[in-house]
């Protein structure tokens, strides 16, 4: 499969008609160029905040419930956009609040048949808790679909090794992504990295790019698009796949070949995935000496 990651940049919008053609031509470009799974970043939804104008988009939690009011006519219009082009499509994520608890972050997946499940976030960075009051959401899942196993870990969640574990079955972990500085881009690649050797298996990496001074919540990005796999037989040297210009705009694209992922699992030089079991006996057994 040829998959597609984005480098998305946020706009100002003046109607939802805008927002429909940016997101078509996102769609229809990665579509023409054969991509079958499409991978949108973390909180790229936060644009929908400008559509109440700037006094909404400029307060963090005025714009965290105008981007939620919004995010039903959202879906719809990816629901369509996944249909009409054929692909796979994970959402950019988006502040969604259920009932009268505080929002959780979600990112909804679409299927070419018109079906959808979503994924939300498991741990929440230190900015998402105090600042925020981002809520943890519901379990991991695993989606079984035509390109394979696929899962999502979002930003935060790729840099820990047990949640990346719980989706040991999966052949793609798809890795959306927020981040402020280089710092935070390289954390969560390292995270994306570090999965897909653990688990041999591919990670998509999205990112939000760019600086919006009209928002409190997502005014300074950095990153790019990354695919990743294990740096072992059947796949590169370093483990990219493939990856973009640093906060350049655009898609980044990759071959996925399931074929590699099974055989890298059953004989690649290391067996990670196999071989994880072996690590409990002996942490559990630590010892501490005086030098």
């Amino acid at each position: 499969m040829k998959v597609a990651t984005a480098a998305y940049n946020l706009d100002w919008l003046d109607s939802w008609a805008q927002y429909e053609d940016k997101l078509d031509r996102w769609v229809s470009g990665a579509a023409g160029q054969g991509a079958e799974l499409l991978v949108f970043p973390e909180y790229g939804a936060m644009e929908l905040s400008t559509l109440d104008g700037p006094e909404v988009a400029g307060d963090l939690e005025r714009s965290i419930r105008a981007v939620s009011d919004r995010m039903e006519d959202a879906q719809a219009l990816l629901q369509r956009l996944a249909r009409e082009y054929n692909t796979y499509i994970l959402g950019a994520s988006a502040p969604v609040v259920e009932g009268p608890g505080r929002p959780v972050n979600r990112a909804a997946f679409y299927a070419p048949d018109g079906r959808q499940d979503h994924q939300d976030k498991q741990i929440m960075t230190r900015f998402e808790r105090d600042e925020w009051d981002i809520a943890p959401g519901g379990p991991l899942k695993l989606f079984d679909t035509a390109l394979g196993k696929i899962s999502v870990l979002i930003c935060y969640d790729s840099e820990f090794p047990l949640l990346g574990r719980a989706l040991s079955e999966a052949d793609l972990i798809l890795v959306p992504s927020c981040t402020e500085a280089l710092a935070g881009y390289w954390r969560v690649r390292i995270g994306a990295m570090s999965r897909a050797l653990e688990n041999q298996c591919v990670t998509v990496m999205a990112s939000l790019v760019g600086n919006n001074d009209w928002s409190e919540a997502v005014d300074m990005n950095t990153g790019t698009g990354g695919i990743f796999g294990p740096p072992d037989k059947g796949f590169p040297p370093t483990g990219v796949l493939a990856e973009g210009t640093l906060n350049k705009p655009g898609w980044t694209y990759a071959d996925v070949d399931l074929s590699a992922i099974a055989e890298v699992r059953a004989d690649g030089h290391v067996l990670n995935r196999t071989h994880w079991a072996e690590q409990s006996p002996r942490v559990d057994s630590v010892t501490l000496s005086t030098l």
